[in-house]
């Protein structure tokens, strides 16, 4: 019954990585390409103070996410 229960386990904590995966693409990378290529006058609408205060709580969210999966993968039984 171990090896249905590892197999769970592992498949959360894949799950719980991939939303890290993807908050980074969409909470940090998107916002930082926008600005960079100033994509549809990205700089005239968001002013420097309010985007670093979003990539700071999407990086938060992301470690969080990604903490949240290594914690589950300690729940694996030999």
């Amino acid at each position: 019954m171990s090896l249905i229960d590892n197999e769970r386990t592992k498949l959360l904590a894949n799950a719980l990585d991939r939303a890290s995966t993807a908050c980074f693409t969409v909470g940090i990378l998107t916002p930082a390409a926008g600005y960079l290529y100033n994509v549809g006058n990205f700089r005239g609408v968001m002013d420097i103070p309010t985007l670093l205060g979003g990539l700071v709580g999407w990086l938060f969210a992301v470690v969080a996410l990604h903490y949240m999966s290594r914690r589950v993968l300690k729940g694996l039984k030999p």
